[in-house]
């Protein structure tokens, strides 16, 4: 599992996940691209969140408050002390943007599952279709960690003073502009294209065919051939910050970059602020 990575404690296994199923002290948490997934099926336990209605305000289109964050959890019967593992379709696109919120929010122990529910049901791992029920919890959140996000007003300063590496993982058609988005999303931006000097580097070429996570040696070999090395200040992004919270999740934890953030906001922000420089090739 290690795999060369500088903090290999972030990731866990699909068989750990499989043994760990009976410990009280850990808390599965689901997190799906198709909210209809986890009715479906998901890991026995495993707590399902809808990232279109709990993972940000309704409201402000912002991620949750901490209020919020705090409900949420609480309900779903998830303590501080609780180890927590994220998991998802889509090679844990959602989860990693689940994951990433946590740690905003100061969970102290919190991991992502490797390869996701992917690798889970491609190993014929058991799955069920009743929810779990925990006693609730009074969760508390520390003051939100706003070193791991990057804002819009901070993107535009890095850009225009051309200190920081921009990581666009989107597809090659969305960082050329030939599409804004992908098929079927509905949160899209005015005009397509990328933010200018920013290398594309799309989230799916961090990861192997069976969902997990490429070595560190080949991660390295992937950012670095753009430019992008550990000295390197660093903002990801995408449409919405998904996808580039599962690259950040690469460059933070399994490279070791000391100064990378997600920019959550991405293109859908970016790509609709009047008089934003954008870039096409």
């Amino acid at each position: 599992m290690a795999e060369g990575y500088a903090h290999p404690e972030k990731l866990v296994s699909t068989q750990w996940v499989q043994d760990h199923l009976k410990d009280p002290n850990v808390r599965l948490v689901e997190i799906d691209v198709d909210t209809a997934a986890y009715d479906q099926g998901h890991v026995p336990g495993a707590i399902g969140f809808n990232w279109t209605t709990q993972l940000e305000d309704q409201l402000t289109r912002d991620l949750p408050t901490k209020q919020q964050w705090e409900r949420l959890l609480g309900d779903a019967g998830i303590g501080n002390d609780n180890q927590v593992v994220v998991y998802g379709d889509n090679n844990n696109w959602f989860a990693a943007f689940g994951l990433w919120i946590f740690e905003i929010y100061g969970h102290q122990n919190v991991q992502l599952m490797n390869g996701g529910r992917k690798l889970w049901q491609a190993q014929n791992r058991p799955l069920s279709t009743d929810p779990p029920s925990y006693p609730k919890t009074q969760y508390r959140a520390s003051e939100p960690h706003l070193e791991l996000r990057a804002f819009y007003d901070e993107v535009r300063k890095a850009q225009r003073e051309g200190r920081v590496h921009f990581v666009d993982v989107r597809s090659p058609a969305e960082f050329s502009g030939e599409v804004i988005a992908p098929p079927g999303m509905t949160e899209t931006a005015q005009r397509g294209g990328h933010i200018p000097g920013a290398k594309n580097i799309p989230w799916g070429q961090a990861v192997r065919e069976d969902g997990t996570y490429k070595s560190a040696d080949e991660l390295r070999a992937l950012y670095g051939g753009k430019g992008i090395s550990p000295d390197s200040e660093v903002i990801a992004y995408c449409r919405i910050g998904e996808r580039s919270s599962h690259s950040w999740f690469a460059l933070k934890y399994l490279l070791g970059f000391p100064n990378v953030k997600n920019y959550d906001g991405s293109w859908t922000e970016y790509g609709s602020v009047v008089a934003a420089p954008i870039e096409k090739p």
